[in-house]
C-alpha cells in the first residue's frame, strides 16, 4: 500500500527558501508585521513593505521581487522582476509601497513575495492573502429575491454593485417608506452633514418592519467619547448594526473592508447575542 504524505504549503515554501544558494545575511532586513497583507487579484495592486538597516553603515540594495503562488502541495514561481534601488541609512527603518500583479483567483489564495538584493540574495519575504474581485456579489445572496436597499451619499458602494450587476434600490432617491427588501445598507458617511435629520427614525421604522440594517457612521469628531466599533440594536423583528465607518474604509481597494461589510450584513440578518470570549483551548 502506498502512503502519501501531505505537507503544509508553508513547510514547502520554507524548504524552497532554504534550498536557495544565498539566504539573506545582508544588512538590509525585511520587517514582518503582525498581520498578513490582503489584496485583490489583478494588476498593479499595492502592498506596503518595511525595510530596516540594523548596521552601522549606509547600505544600498538593488531590489528585486519574486512572486510565488502556493497551493496545498506546491509553491510555484510566477515571475521575478527588478523593482528599485534603495539606500537606507544606519539604524533607519523605511516604509515602501510596492506594486504587484496577482493572477485571477476564485477564492482566497496565498501568495509569497520574496525580496532580493540582486537576483540571489534573499532579504526576506511577505505573505499576501489575495481575494477575487467579486466579494460583494454575496450581498445579492444575502438580500434574497428582493433588491438590496442602499443609502450611499458618498457613492462608495453603488459603483461596486453596478460593476457586479447586484440589483439595488437607491433609498436616498426613493425613500425608505416603500422599501420591501430584507437588507438595507446606509453609508459609509463622510460627515454628519450627509445624514438627514429623520435618518435615525427612518432606520428604526425599517427595522420595526423586519428589515435588517447596517448603518455605517461618519468618522467621530476629535475627543469624542469612546464607543465600540459596532453594536447591535434590535427593533421588533428587525435589527440594526451600527458600525464605525473605519471598518469599511476604502471599499473599492480593500478586501478586508468588503469582508467586514459582509459580516456586518450577516449579523444584521441573523443577530446573535454577544458573550464573553472563550478561554479554553481544544486539544
Amino acid at each position: 500500500m502506498t502512503h502519501h504524505l501531505q505537507l503544509s504549503p508553508w513547510l514547502i515554501v520554507s524548504a524552497l527558501l532554504c534550498a536557495w544558494p544565498v539566504i539573506a545575511l545582508a544588512q538590509l532586513q525585511v520587517v514582518t508585521g503582525d498581520t498578513t497583507p490582503m489584496a485583490f487579484a489583478g494588476e498593479e495592486r499595492r502592498i506596503e513593505i518595511v525595510f530596516r538597516n540594523p548596521g552601522k553603515e549606509t547600505t544600498k540594495a538593488d531590489l528585486h521581487m519574486r512572486l510565488h503562488q502556493t497551493t496545498s502541495a506546491t509553491a510555484a514561481q510566477l515571475y521575478e522582476r527588478p523593482w528599485k534601488t534603495l539606500t537606507v541609512l544606519p539604524g533607519q527603518t523605511v516604509l515602501e509601497t510596492a506594486t504587484l500583479d496577482f493572477p485571477a483567483v476564485r477564492a482566497e489564495t496565498r501568495f509569497l513575495v520574496q525580496w532580493l538584493d540582486g537576483t540571489n540574495t534573499v532579504l526576506g519575504k511577505t505573505e499576501v492573502r489575495v481575494f477575487p474581485t467579486n466579494l460583494l456579489a454575496r450581498l445579492q445572496t444575502l438580500a434574497g429575491e428582493t433588491p438590496l436597499g442602499v443609502f450611499d451619499p458618498a457613492e462608495q458602494l453603488q459603483p461596486l454593485l453596478r460593476t457586479l450587476a447586484v440589483p439595488f434600490q437607491d433609498l436616498a432617491e426613493d425613500g425608505t417608506d416603500k422599501f420591501a427588501g430584507k437588507l438595507a445598507l446606509f453609508g459609509p458617511f463622510a460627515s454628519k452633514s450627509q445624514m438627514r435629520a429623520s435618518l435615525a427614525a427612518d432606520i428604526r421604522a425599517l427595522a420595526k418592519r423586519g428589515v435588517a440594517v447596517v448603518w455605517l457612521q461618519p468618522p467621530p469628531p476629535k475627543h469624542a467619547p469612546l464607543k465600540p466599533s459596532f453594536h447591535l440594536v434590535r427593533e421588533a423583528s428587525g435589527a440594526v448594526v451600527v458600525a464605525q465607518s473605519s471598518l469599511a474604509a476604502h471599499l473599492a481597494e480593500s478586501p478586508e473592508a468588503q469582508l467586514t461589510l459582509l459580516q456586518l450584513a450577516e449579523l444584521a440578518l441573523h443577530p446573535v447575542p454577544l458573550d464573553l470570549p472563550e478561554t479554553e483551548t481544544s486539544n
